[in-house]
């Protein structure tokens, strides 16, 4: 009987036991579960914090895309797109006057300047040459920014003379040294600190500009040309280039000759020397000194 009473006091005692684990279990449980769903909840949180800073970054990227192309339209082009841009503009505004566009060989103009460029370590040179059927040009480099170069030359001119693709090459080069010289640019001598520049908020381009930039293309081109000093150095610096191969040394000098003979000869183009002055003065300049004795 006391063996029995001990096994029941055992049972009662192992139950209360279990019953006080069993209890302390479940509150775990749900405790553990309660955390589980906070920690899911901050999760979410996280994630939805994450995308919106995403979403933010992404929002705030275009909104910046959209200020950069709306200050792009109130850019001024920079001094290679300017005056590639204006020089351009030039040649269709006067395109009834120098009648550039008619049908016309290849003459080789282009492949005989380039060797001639090569010949003197000039690589990086990007050109184009414009025919035109007038003789109001005889020949001309317009500016077209670093490097670059527009250059004019009259078929009338061409062939009244009977130049060669050299003497043709020869122009040209000394053209390109007046451009790369910016005198064409300095005789203009309008101001273009704007140039490059933003004007948004400000007061944008007036045509009246424009007109004004054209209008000193058409002193420098028709009437005003180069003075004396430009061309005293121009043939310096031909002479510096030439004198290393006697046969185009020869055929520059051969060149202004017949450039000078032109000019005393025929009325059509006594404005020559208002724009190159002056031939007959190249000539002297390239004659070596005689020594007094």
């Amino acid at each position: 009987m006391k063996k029995f009473g001990l096994l029941v006091s055992l049972f009662i005692l192992h139950s209360s036991v279990w019953a006080q684990d069993s209890k302390q279990t479940s509150e775990e449980a749900e405790k553990d579960l309660l955390n589980y769903s906070n920690i899911k909840s901050v999760l979410k949180n996280d994630g939805l914090m994450e995308q919106k800073k995403k979403r933010d970054k992404f929002v705030k990227e275009i909104k910046n895309q959209k200020e950069k192309i709306n200050l792009s339209r109130y850019q001024y082009p920079d001094e290679n797109d300017f005056w590639n841009q204006l020089s351009e503009y030039w040649l269709v505004k006067n395109a009834q006057l120098l009648r550039w566009d008619f049908p016309k060989p290849e003459y080789g103009i282009d492949t005989a300047f380039k060797k001639l460029l090569e010949k003197f370590g000039f690589y990086n040179k990007h050109y184009k040459i414009l025919i035109i059927n007038s003789p109001k040009i005889t020949h001309m480099g317009l500016p077209a920014g670093k490097d670059r170069y527009i250059f004019v030359i009259s078929l009338p001119f061409m062939r009244t003379m009977d130049l060669t693709k050299v003497d043709i090459s020869l122009l040209l080069f000394e053209d390109m040294l007046r451009l790369d010289s910016r005198y064409f640019i300095n005789n203009i001598g309008e101001k273009t600190d704007f140039v490059g520049t933003n004007f948004h908020g400000k007061e944008g381009p007036k045509k009246e500009m424009l007109l004004k930039f054209l209008e000193k293309y058409n002193e420098v081109i028709f009437s005003k040309g180069f003075n004396f000093q430009q061309q005293f150095e121009v043939t310096k610096q031909m002479d510096s280039y030439l004198k290393a191969d006697p046969a185009l040394w020869g055929a520059y000098f051969n060149l202004l000759k017949k450039i000078d003979r032109l000019v005393k000869s025929d009325l059509l183009y006594k404005e020559y020397l208002k724009i190159y002055p002056s031939p007959e003065l190249q000539m002297e300049w390239l004659s070596p000194k005689k020594k007094v004795i």
